[in-house]
This record gives structure tokens, C-alpha cells and sequence, in this order.
């Protein structure tokens, strides 16, 4: 998939697809290379881009909030999931955090529970170029757990209402000194979520709450931005000992 960008617009295509807009029409040649040109039938140019990350959380079909890039960001950071690993996850929603830890070279088997979310992001997957990586499974992984506690995965990463049943199970789950990271968006399931922590006798146990504000910068003066939602939820992190 590339990016067709013209100013503040883009649109996502395959090689070989056809874009029609009020800016002409153009057909999208099979060996398009990022950084290329493309004009439509009316002389109307788009710069040619590879998406990363954010441009497919733009893009992507939502089946409800998505994890945002922040709490992402986060998840790798604290955890230090890397390429080659291993993540088992729960609440694939939208498939955002999935999709950017398969671009990472991460291998992600996934679970959602409901039929038509895990079809969608399965299209993200494939639009994401990481349908070799992401494995998405319809399912509860409560009802998979005992067949999944050899395969040993390196991280485990949670958005869900039961996460913190599945975070009792994570010493059978994890390699040892592997993460468990549970986001919520409320205060009562972190609080759950921590409980189950220490009562499966995991350790470094830690909770943040994720807020980010927008500086606006104008001839008036600098200040963050008053528009937006600075909070979006709760991590959890804790380790297998």
C-alpha cells in the first residue's frame, strides 16, 4: 500500500489501483516507488509516501476507539518488545497496537471475541502489510489460555474488560522476565488489573496514567492547547519473575 498525498489530502491505494477525486482520476502504476510523482488526467499532482504508524492509525477501519499512538509508544518502551519476539494480546479492537508491533518485526497472535471487529482488522492487517506477523483470532483468550501457557511469548498486552482474569495467568504465559502491560480506561479496572498482578506474584509492578497535551505557538504567545482530550487511559505494567 502507498499514500497519495495532495496538500491535506490522502488517500490509501494498492499498485495498480485507480483514484477518482474532484482532482482528476489516476491509475497507480505497479512499480510506484515512494518519492515519485503522480498526476492525474487534469495535471492535479500527489506525492507518492509510505505509510508508517500513523498514517495507518489515520486510516485504518475503526471498529471503536483505538489504543493511541502515545500509550503505544509507552507499551514498547516499558516493555522493550523488539523484533523477533513474541506477543500475546487480547482486545485487538481496530488491530492498532498489532499493527505497529508487527511493522516493529514483532510475531502477534491476537484475540477478539467479536466475529466482525476480527474481520476488519484483519483488513488492517493486510493494509498494514503485517498479515505474515499478526495472527488475529476470534475468540476469548480466557477459552485458550491452558493451550497457550507453553508458547512462552515474550510480552503480553491487554485491552480488555477481563484483563485482569487473563493477568493471573500470566506467570504460565510469559518467558521469565517477560511484561505483562494492561491498558484501561478506567480507574477501577487498572485497580483490578494491579491487584491480579500481585496476587500472581509478578513484580516491578507500575501504573501510569497516559496524558499528553498539543503546544500552540502564535504571534499572541506560546501555551499547551485548550482543544483535545489530554487523558486516555491507564497502563499497567508488570514483570514475570
Amino acid at each position: 500500500m502507498i499514500l497519495l498525498v495532495h496538500g491535506d489530502r490522502e488517500y490509501l491505494r494498492a499498485p495498480g489501483d485507480e483514484l477518482h477525486t474532484d482532482l482528476g482520476m489516476l491509475t497507480v502504476p505497479e512499480d510506484v516507488e515512494a518519492g515519485q510523482t503522480l498526476e492525474t488526467h487534469i495535471g492535479e499532482e500527489f506525492l507518492v509516501r509510505e505509510p508508517r504508524g500513523p498514517d495507518l492509525f489515520n486510516h485504518f477501519e475503526r471498529t471503536g476507539a483505538p489504543m493511541m499512538p502515545r500509550d503505544i509508544g509507552l507499551i514498547v518502551g516499558h516493555t522493550g518488545i523488539a523484533a523477533g519476539e513474541r506477543v500475546l494480546d487480547a482486545g485487538t479492537g481496530t488491530g492498532v497496537l498489532s499493527a505497529y508491533l508487527g511493522r516493529l518485526g514483532v510475531d502477534v497472535t491476537t484475540f477478539e471475541r467479536d466475529a466482525e471487529f476480527a474481520d476488519v482488522a484483519r483488513e488492517n492487517m493486510r493494509l498494514a502489510g503485517v498479515e505474515e506477523r499478526v495472527d488475529v483470532r476470534t475468540g476469548d483468550i480466557t477459552d485458550e489460555v491452558d493451550d497457550l501457557a507453553d508458547a512462552a511469548f515474550d510480552a503480553l498486552t491487554l485491552d480488555t474488560e477481563n484483563a485482569p482474569e487473563v493477568v493471573r495467568h500470566a506467570p504460565d504465559l510469559l518467558v521469565t522476565g517477560g511484561y505483562a502491560a494492561v491498558y484501561s480506561p478506567f480507574v477501577e479496572g487498572t485497580r483490578a488489573a494491579v491487584e491480579a498482578a500481585r496476587e500472581a506474584g509478578l513484580s516491578d509492578v507500575e501504573t501510569f496514567e497516559t496524558i499528553q497535551r498539543q503546544m500552540d505557538f502564535n504571534d499572541r504567545g506560546s501555551r499547551p492547547s485548550t482543544a483535545g482530550v489530554g487523558h486516555t487511559g491507564y497502563l499497567v505494567f508488570a514483570r514475570n519473575e
